[in-house]
């Protein structure tokens, strides 16, 4: 049976046989067994709290997901059912950054936007494989230029560059690599924006320790631990991406997930004050901002012009949550995803010019080719 006591009272400790050694007891204090081998990740707490709650299932306009990821050869059948489930959120515009290029662009195109021609269009990818070869950069915006006139409206550049990505001598291909320079060029001259993921979340850098925000990430997902004997800092990273937009100041930049700085938006503010050419977008970090609201709807408002709407991961259920912490006040809610945030959310109540800019204002004037007919005027 188990052993009741006070709360905050100590464990009990006793003598044992003669040589009165002391042996300290543990306690479990009124727990079945089950709740006393718990771990972490199994603590699942129901919030008690009775506070108003408005529960959203649409966005309450139209909006443009810039950062989403889809197949390319999906059929029919499975289009018409995501064109169902968008609108079902309200979604009136899905960017699939998972283009690739050449034969495989033209095959997304065909499965996607010549379907649904006002729903869905299509980043270009830069095959890295070939950093090797003579005159790379010169090559790979040729193949951009191409890859527009196919269809494509922007470009879409992954963690890959900056972080893994290693020529044939072994050496990393830092973001500002001298040979990129064309790519960053063409797509300026083309007038389309380069969307582009640097780096991961500061923390994956830092020691795997208790004093680790995303530690219980980094045990469920040992592999996204970047230590420091084997990748740059998280500073050299983001500095060489900073780089890039300061050398092309006539190519538009989206910086994704806030560019990992939603902890520290002032510093991400100064970025954008900074560098008029940079955006930015809110995918994969919402739950930075849930847990500042007062701090993330002033700076909302002040840069309410540079940044866009985005997801990341396509999973229906899960957009509400940005709907409910972007446009209510409500109060301590909880995320979708346990690792990415063990706190719980708070709503920013932006002001619907603000969020019409989120939602799709600000996307169509920095992606050319938008049909603005689902969207108010």
């Amino acid at each position: 049976m188990p052993i009741s006591r006070p709360l905050g009272s100590s464990p009990t400790l006793r003598r044992f046989g003669p040589s009165a050694s002391i042996v300290a007891l543990t306690l479990v204090v009124g727990l079945p067994r089950a709740c006393a081998q718990m771990t972490v990740e199994e603590y699942t707490p129901r919030s008690t709290l009775k506070v108003p709650t408005h529960e959203i299932s649409r966005a309450r306009y139209p909006f443009i997901d810039v950062h989403n990821h889809q197949r390319l050869n999906l059929d029919s059948q499975a289009v018409a059912q995501l064109v169902s489930d968008m609108d079902a959120l309200n979604m009136g515009l899905m960017v699939n950054l998972s283009g690739r290029s050449g034969a495989d662009l033209r095959q997304g195109i065909a499965s996607l936007r010549d379907r649904y021609p006002t729903r869905f269009l299509l980043f270009a990818n830069v095959d890295f494989s070939k950093i090797d070869e003579p005159d790379f950069g010169t090559r790979a915006a040729i193949q951009l230029e191409a890859d527009v006139r196919a269809g494509a409206q922007g470009l879409k550049i992954f963690k890959n560059l900056g972080l893994t990505l290693r020529d044939k001598s072994g050496t990393r291909v830092p973001t500002d690599d001298p040979r990129l320079d064309p790519i960053w060029d063409k797509a300026g001259a083309l007038g389309i924006p380069v969307l582009i993921h640097t780096g991961e979340p500061a923390s994956f850098f830092e020691p795997h320790d208790k004093f680790n925000e995303r530690w219980l990430e980094l045990k469920q997902i040992p592999s996204r631990a970047r230590p420091p004997n084997r990748y740059p800092s998280w500073e050299q990273i983001m500095g060489e991406q900073h780089h890039v937009f300061e050398k092309h100041p006539e190519t538009n930049f989206i910086a994704a997930h806030l560019d990992w700085m939603g902890g520290d938006l002032d510093r991400l503010g100064q970025l954008l004050d900074r560098l008029p050419n940079v955006y930015t977008e809110i995918g994969a970090v919402l739950a930075e901002l849930g847990r500042q609201p007062r701090h993330a709807r002033a700076w909302f408002i002040r840069h309410q012009d540079r940044v866009l709407f985005g997801k990341d991961s396509w999973a229906p259920e899960e957009y509400p949550v940005y709907f409910r912490v972007l446009e209510t006040e409500d109060e301590y809610f909880d995320y979708y995803r346990k690792r990415h945030a063990f706190w719980k959310m708070y709503g920013l109540g932006l002001p619907d010019t603000v969020l019409r800019k989120l939602y799709y204002e600000n996307a169509m004037r920095i992606i050319p080719g938008i049909d603005p007919t689902p969207f108010p005027q």
